[in-house]
């Protein structure tokens, strides 16, 4: 029992991580029209910055600077790069974000090495919290605590806003925010900046809990796509709940058949396209 429980809180965090980056995804896609595949680039780099920075600032300050320089990075890459590919076809942003991760991947090896580096996290986090239940760490808890603060916190900030109420209205229709002028080029760079930020949270974390390598986006990246495909694409819970769906049958699947671990993330992406296309809560406009 205490084994399958093991494997459900891991598919858990996994979950977590699938659905921090597909808000983040998400958020991108639906204003900025880019499919983002530097996610994982930012999120690896992130958590190398982190690394740098805990010593002199400790864990909780580096939590929180360290996604701030990502997202920081994100705008200057979006203002130099992406900015002059909007309007034209989506493809060369595709092509553009998966040759910057490439390079941002190499980066890394140059500047901390090719092999993996542990993020060391609060002493007092590392425990058992419970004697029968050894995997419920405190470490385990914080992951899931701050997930589902910055979730609910970018919700609410896009609810109840004028700038989320903006992101949103652009969203669905950007020419009529532009035409009451609105400025969609900093709304483009704030979106894009947000959604990089909560990118850069899942790798401090995912680095705090598995360690760090210059790959660690890449297993994270196309498992936070099909979040987007199973929640539906244009809705921000449905990415959520998307993250959360395929980790924890990822984490289910582990312990009874851990060979299928991931094929079974994509098993529910072909269900869930078959049976509702739009995805569990995908509607008509970007944002639902």
């Amino acid at each position: 029992m205490e084994l399958i429980l093991f494997d459900v809180l891991n598919g858990l965090l996994l979950g977590v991580f699938y659905a921090l980056m597909a808000l983040g995804l998400s958020l991108i896609l639906g204003l900025n029209r880019v499919i983002n595949f530097a996610h994982g680039g930012f999120l690896a780099l992130a958590g190398y910055l982190a690394y740098t920075l805990l010593p002199y600032i400790g864990f909780a300050g580096a939590l929180i600077v360290a996604p701030l320089l990502a997202a920081l990075l994100g705008v200057v890459v979006e203002r130099l790069l992406i900015r002059p590919l909007y309007g034209r076809d989506p493809l060369f942003s595709l092509l553009l974000t998966f040759g910057l991760v490439l390079i941002m991947e190499d980066m890394i090896r140059t500047i901390w090495g090719a092999q993996g580096l542990p993020l060391q996290t609060p002493q007092f986090l590392q425990g058992a919290l419970s004697q029968t239940y050894f995997f419920i760490t405190g470490y385990r808890v914080l992951i899931l605590v701050i997930a589902v603060t910055f979730a609910v916190g970018l919700l609410a900030f896009l609810r109840y806003t004028r700038v989320g109420l903006r992101i949103l209205a652009g969203a669905s229709d950007l020419d009529t925010v532009s035409a009451l002028g609105v400025s969609i080029y900093q709304l483009r760079a704030l979106s894009f900046a947000a959604g990089i930020f909560l990118a850069g949270i899942a790798g401090v974390l995912a680095a705090g809990w598995q360690g760090l390598s210059p790959q660690m986006g890449d297993s994270l990246i196309m498992p936070s796509f099909v979040a987007i495909i199973v929640g539906g694409v244009g809705s921000l819970l449905g990415s959520l709940l998307g993250g959360l769906l395929i980790g924890l049958a990822s984490g289910i699947t582990s312990a009874f058949y851990p060979q299928a671990s991931e094929l079974v993330i994509y098993i529910i992406m072909a269900l869930v396209l078959a049976i509702r296309p739009r995805g569990l809560l995908g509607k008509e406009s970007i944002f639902g």
